[in-house]
């Protein structure tokens, strides 16, 4: 097990036309596992290939434990990568795929390799498949042989890209916890490329999110979800999306207003409207509200009156699209079962709402939440 550090990971393509990680400074703790997310085409895969040896960087470096890693082959890193499309030898059995790794690498004899392979396999509860060749193994047979491949040789760095993408999701549920499972259990450090963003949040100690090859934010699931450092992360994060509106801001004595189009008011407390006027003086803003947080009401201050467009019932809960704002939904109980074309109240608490810059999309309350948030330092 070991640390991995990447600094100022660069890779260009096309004679740096195409950049497609920038600048990637990246910590990744001993044993710790790190969940790579973000829309096609954000660097993750590529970032997952330069830390396994497969591509070089056009600049930056990559150190596993104390060890600069980055001009090394591949071969000579002490990295174990399942792919997404399992990558087995089709005319090797599975006791034969699971062991080559540890011939290439290891000197360890012929009994010596099969005895680490049967214990591997044992774990993965494949020990009944190691005479049967790939194409007599289920998807999920399949995964675990590529699974118990990379931890037979124990190495210092898993890295896994997309490793159930493949797989139907019953499945994918199971092997998600599967994999949490070893991880605990062996604790060995962890890379982990995926597009979808709740194996992202499930699964990992911190979550990294990239765009157009940036480092958009990177911290536990939790924060990262309550706390979103810009209006990309706030948008990509969460199921559905986060809800968007521009709007003015008006004084009220001590208060501010925010003023939508349509019927849409909200009056902030004078301690919120403060913060906020600490941030910016801007009187026009983006704000942000998850679905999840924004609920019935019949009266109030800041209760919105809006038309239901569409009712979603997805069993636990129902999606409302409301007019307030494109594409703005209420995620509320199953029980709250309006009509289209009624009229209903909704509003939301101001500890629920995320306030954006319009031209940067940097979130205005992030510092502000971070600064809060850190321990006092003794002088």
């Amino acid at each position: 097990m070991a640390r991995l550090t990447l600094e100022a990971l660069r890779k260009e393509y096309d004679r740096g036309r195409v950049v497609a990680v920038e600048d990637l400074s990246l910590d990744v703790e001993d044993g710790e596992f790190i969940t790579v997310v973000g829309p096609s085409g954000c660097g993750k895969s590529t970032t997952l290939r330069m830390v396994a040896g497969l591509e070089s960087p056009s600049g930056g470096t990559i150190r596993i434990g104390d060890e600069d890693v980055t001009d090394q082959h591949a071969r000579k890193r002490d990295v174990a990568m399942v792919f997404q499309n399992y990558a087995l030898y089709p005319h090797k059995t599975v006791m034969q795929n699971m062991a080559f790794g540890l011939r290439m690498s290891t000197d360890l004899s012929k009994d010596e390799r099969r005895e680490r392979v049967r214990e591997t396999a044992a774990m993965m509860g494949i020990e009944d498949l190691l005479d049967d060749k790939p194409d007599e193994l289920s998807g999920g047979q399949k995964q675990r042989v590529a699974l118990g491949r990379a931890i037979v040789r124990e190495p210092d760095v898993f890295l896994f890209d997309e490793p159930l993408s493949n797989l139907d999701a019953k499945l994918r549920t199971t092997m998600r916890t599967e994999i949490q499972r070893l991880q605990n259990e062996l604790g060995i450090t962890s890379l982990y490329v995926t597009h979808d963003q709740e194996e992202a949040m499930t699964m990992g100690d911190k979550i990294v999110i990239l765009n157009d090859g940036k480092l958009q934010q990177v911290g536990r699931p939790k924060d990262v979800y309550e706390n979103p450092a810009n209006e990309f992360v706030g948008g990509f994060v969460g199921s559905p999306s986060m809800n968007f509106l521009d709007v003015s801001v008006e004084r009220e004595g001590d208060r501010l207003v925010l003023v939508g189009d349509g019927a849409f008011s909200y009056r902030l407390s004078e301690s919120f409207s403060a913060t906020l006027r600490e941030s910016t003086d801007a009187t026009e803003l983006r704000v942000g509200v998850r679905p999840e947080d924004v609920v019935t009401a019949s009266s109030g201050e800041n209760v919105v009156d809006s038309t239901v467009g569409v009712v979603e019932p997805i069993g636990s809960d129902n999606y409302l699209h409301l007019d307030i704002g494109p594409d703005f939904i209420a995620r509320v109980d199953s029980d709250i079962e309006p009509e289209t074309g009624e009229t209903v109240g909704v509003t939301f608490d101001e500890s629920d709402l995320h306030v954006f810059h319009p031209r940067t999309g940097e979130s205005l309350l992030y510092r502000e939440s971070e600064r809060r948030a850190a321990p006092t330092q003794q002088v």
